[in-house]
């Protein structure tokens, strides 16, 4: 499994991917993740999450965005 996090103005975004074989099939060239995003609000303030912007890139280097409201 692999983990990244970042901390801004005292809210903890993590988002943890695993690989999960038993959905993959890479002799066809197709690998499947699984995603756990998890924010945490570690300040004083009271917050509320209105939107999302996501850019992910794969293994090839292709982007796919992702926005919206909420999550």
């Amino acid at each position: 499994m692999s983990r990244s996090e970042a901390v801004t103005r005292g809210i903890r975004v993590r988002v943890e991917a695993e690989y999960s074989p038993e959905r993959s099939n890479p002799r066809s060239h197709h690998w499947f993740f699984l995603y756990t995003v998890t924010i945490a609000n570690e300040g004083d303030e009271t917050v509320q999450l209105s939107s999302r912007h996501w850019v992910i890139t794969d293994g090839n280097g292709e982007v796919q965005t992702v926005e919206g409201p909420g999550v």
